[in-house]
């Protein structure tokens, strides 16, 4: 299989992760009178088949490791739960976090849920496997927490000035809360997976997580159809209905995250998984550039929303800067 030979290409891995995992909405965003739980079905197909096409190309081919069949076959089983566990957590959060998109926004869902997720994420990734420098870790994490802070703050006084979306910016508020709690729960599972007795390679865990993400899917949202956060009930039928165009934008979106946290796990495999995983959850400093340049979800607010992003842009940034250094080879 393929790692990374150097740390300069691991960390670029995990850059790249920050723009795909901040992307990524931007293909619900673009959809047709398409309700997030009927498009989270293509979400989903596309992120196990992005894992497949990791896993048979450069995860079975190159002089690292064991190739993924060969892998899978020898890994211990509480590793592969561990693995499926962790794609189940996620999807919850995710379907949370698409949901928190269609009330609130990217500018302010991504920020708060994977701020949060960040900072947990890291902590209990890093109790099992504590990797890299313990004060610039800190620091980074501390700078994140800030950067959500700010974020909070700017989606604060924008609702302030817009009172009748007040009821919709408490929901989608807590919400992203919420998604955000469970989305760093997934990163002790797949740490667990890969430093645990007979291994699993980056390309095995990917595979297990996003069929654990797949038959999670098949429990939950079916609920979130009947009983969604956002909009009226749906049923299959709409599903069936939706047109290629919007199929299509759902298997983009589930790709690119697939992309994403493909190069996420590889590159955790140098550097760790409390760095790797810290900075590719950096997504929501695209995320807010997505939702304030290109969707204007900030047009007209007041000049205090716009201070706070501001800051909450250099926080962002001075995080990812410190834990990138806190690799330490």
């Amino acid at each position: 299989m393929y790692l990374p030979v150097s740390a300069s290409v691991a960390l670029m891995m995990t850059v790249l992760t920050t723009v795909f995992w901040g992307s990524w909405a931007n293909s619900f965003k673009v959809t047709r009178n398409y309700p997030f739980p009927l498009f989270y079905w293509d979400y989903v197909f596309g992120v196990v088949l992005c894992s497949l096409g990791f896993a048979f190309t450069l995860g079975s081919h190159g002089d690292s490791g064991e190739p993924f069949l060969a892998n899978l076959q020898t890994a211990d089983h509480s590793d592969l739960i561990m693995a499926l566990i962790g794609g189940a957590v996620f999807n919850i959060a995710n379907l949370l976090l698409v949901a928190a998109t269609d009330i609130a926004g990217l500018a302010v869902a991504f920020p708060l849920a994977i701020g949060i997720a960040m900072v947990e994420g890291v902590v209990l990734s890093y109790a099992l496997q504590p990797a890299g420098n313990i004060v610039y870790l800190g620091l980074g994490v501390a700078l994140a927490i800030a950067a959500v802070l700010f974020n909070a703050r700017a989606y604060g006084a924008l609702a302030a000035q817009r009172a009748d979306h007040k009821s919709t910016s408490r929901k989608g508020i807590v919400v992203s809360l919420v998604s955000g709690v469970l989305m760093g729960g997934w990163a002790p599972f797949v740490t667990r997976a890969m430093t645990h007795g007979h291994v699993m390679t980056p390309y095995s865990v990917t595979v297990l997580f996003a069929v654990g993400a797949f038959l999670c899917n098949l429990v939950v949202n079916p609920y979130f159809m009947k009983r969604p956060l956002h909009g009226d009930p749906v049923s299959f039928s709409g599903y069936w209905q939706a047109g290629a165009r919007n199929h299509l934008l759902g298997l983009a979106g589930g790709i690119a995250w697939g992309i994403g946290g493909s190069f996420n796990l590889i590159a955790a495999g140098l550097v760790g998984i409390p760095i790797s995983y810290a900075i590719g959850q950096a997504g929501p400093l695209v995320a807010a550039s997505w939702g304030i340049f290109v969707w204007h979800e900030f047009t007209g607010a007041p000049k205090l929303a716009w201070r706070s992003l501001q800051f909450m842009f250099v926080l962002y940034i001075a995080a990812i800067v410190l834990l990138a250094l806190a690799y330490n080879g």
